[in-house]
């Protein structure tokens, strides 16, 4: 039996799309650390609940209040995400009279959303799984031609964070052995 480690912490994040056309009105519902994370590579997926309070609708514009929408979930290693999974969201009103003849102003105690959840589109990302190795699997040197600072290697996990600070509080410490590549 194969047993992964891994000694960064994955990052959860769930995100509603506030206007296709304006990332500035995204709002990010809930973001949460798990890890470090080990698992049986025989292990076919692994099960957890994430829940986030909904959007605030102050913080969308009005015209994108009511119509379709999106939904992301999405989950970073190291700092970079490697999938994101879209929900489709529809915003109606919950009267038909109110659908067919929509107000001049939206009636926020009306508006229902409705999440498509068995229809989602997932997207994967290649990333690199090994951060103390560059692209080509090389070990990264702690001198970079540019002057930044080498990604933390497994050894180094448990005493820096993934913003480069020292960790206030043990559950940012990966007590987990990584195996040496």
């Amino acid at each position: 039996m194969l047993t992964i480690s891994i000694c960064f912490r994955l990052e959860w994040k769930i995100t509603y799309v506030g206007s296709a056309e304006d990332e500035t009105y995204d709002q990010l519902l809930e973001s949460v650390f798990v890890g470090p994370v080990s698992f049986c590579a025989s292990e076919t997926y692994a099960e957890t609940t994430l829940q986030a309070d909904p959007p605030e609708p102050s913080k969308i514009r009005e015209e994108d209040i009511i119509g379709v929408t999106v939904l992301l979930l999405t989950c970073s290693y190291a700092g970079q995400e490697f999938i994101r999974v879209g929900y489709y969201v529809n915003n109606d009103y919950d009267d038909e009279q109110l659908k067919e003849e929509p107000p001049q102003k939206v009636l926020l105690d009306r508006v229902q959303g409705n999440i498509l959840a068995d229809k989602p589109r997932v997207t994967k990302f290649h990333i690199n799984f090994h951060p103390e190795n560059n692209d080509n699997g090389q070990p990264t040197s702690p001198d970079h031609d540019n002057g930044e600072q080498a990604p933390a290697s497994p050894d180094h996990a448990a005493e820096v964070n993934l913003q480069g600070e020292e960790p206030n509080a043990s559950p940012n410490k990966c007590n987990v052995q990584c195996p040496q590549t």
